[in-house]
């Protein structure tokens, strides 16, 4: 597996990350999260070789990740990297020999990627010609051609429209069922929510949760009520339970308690309080675990 065990990393007098610690299986989807700047580009970027790290461990398999090791990886940066008058299906041969593909395995695996990917229609035109949801998905293909055994995804939803991102969210299950360990990063919350088994929150270069979605939960834990007609009597139901209101758009009012309240005995309360036509308790998502985790969010019913 990937272990990293206290890494930090500063430029000059920042520091990108502090202290970071996680470890990622074979045949998983790791999503690794946080906001702009909090040094996952520079985590992903140690793990590659590409910095050193100041302090602290990356080993893979129990050993050091060096040049040969490295060979074995794959990398989809954020940043386009294509050449872009090279043709698609020639630029992936490409990538797969520079990982060491003899040519007939390198043509096979292109074609069948190209395929995979839905721009087998591309193969022949250059990069330059192709939209950026379809140039992503190239570099995609070039990233993973050789059938790399960790595989780095920095945001690789950018660009792509809901079809496009269906596809690259098969390719990455695709991956993970053939034993890829896989590392990705993306703002996209409901994406990342779908496809990654765990997930590590960090900012200002030091993690603040981790662990599996259900994991998070229990980290942070508050439900979610939903109740249609808001009225000031049922508003007051929920301020007596210590409930946070959240704003809507929809006519109805969002209530955040501890998972623990009891809430047969609110709903009843609330049924009491007045007119109900819809009270709908839901888990945290992805999404609402992220923005506490970083403390973008704060809630009294936490």
């Amino acid at each position: 597996m990937l272990i990293l065990d206290h890494v930090r990393r500063s430029f000059g007098d920042v520091a990108a990350v502090r202290d970071v610690s996680f470890a990622v299986q074979p045949a998983s989807v790791f999503g690794l999260l946080g906001p702009n700047g909090a040094g996952k580009t520079t985590t992903m970027r140690m793990i590659l070789g590409i910095y050193p790290p100041d302090g602290g461990t990356i080993t893979w398999k129990g050993g050091v990740i060096d040049a040969h090791v490295r060979r074995r990886f794959g990398y989809l940066p954020e940043e386009r990297g294509l050449y872009a008058r090279m043709r698609v299906r020639e630029q992936v041969i490409y990538f797969g020999r520079l990982h060491g593909l003899e040519l007939g395995d390198a043509e096979r695996r292109t074609d069948d990627w190209l395929d995979a990917l839905g721009i087998a229609e591309y193969a022949k035109r250059p990069c330059s010609e192709l939209s950026k949801g379809n140039q992503q998905k190239v570099q995609m293909a070039c990233a993973v051609v050789h059938a790399p055994e960790l595989l780095i995804l920095d945001e690789p939803f950018s660009g792509l429209d809901p079809v496009n991102a269906e596809a690259m969210v098969r390719a990455i299950e695709r991956l993970a069922a053939q034993g890829t360990a896989l590392v990705l990063s993306s703002h996209q919350m409901w994406q990342i929510e779908q496809v990654c088994g765990s997930f590590c929150v960090i900012a200002k270069g030091e993690v603040r949760a981790h662990g599996t979605l259900a994991e998070l939960r229990a980290t942070f834990p508050t439900r979610t009520v939903h109740v249609a007609p808001p009225t000031a009597a049922t508003r007051a139901v929920f301020d007596r339970a210590g409930a946070v209101e959240r704003p809507t758009s929809d006519g109805s009012a969002s209530f955040v308690l501890p998972a623990t309240a009891d809430f047969g005995a609110l709903l009843r309360a609330v049924v009491e309080a007045g007119p109900v036509t819809s009270f709908e308790p839901e888990e945290p998502s992805l999404n609402d675990i992220y923005l506490r985790a970083i403390g973008a969010q704060t809630e009294r019913a936490a």
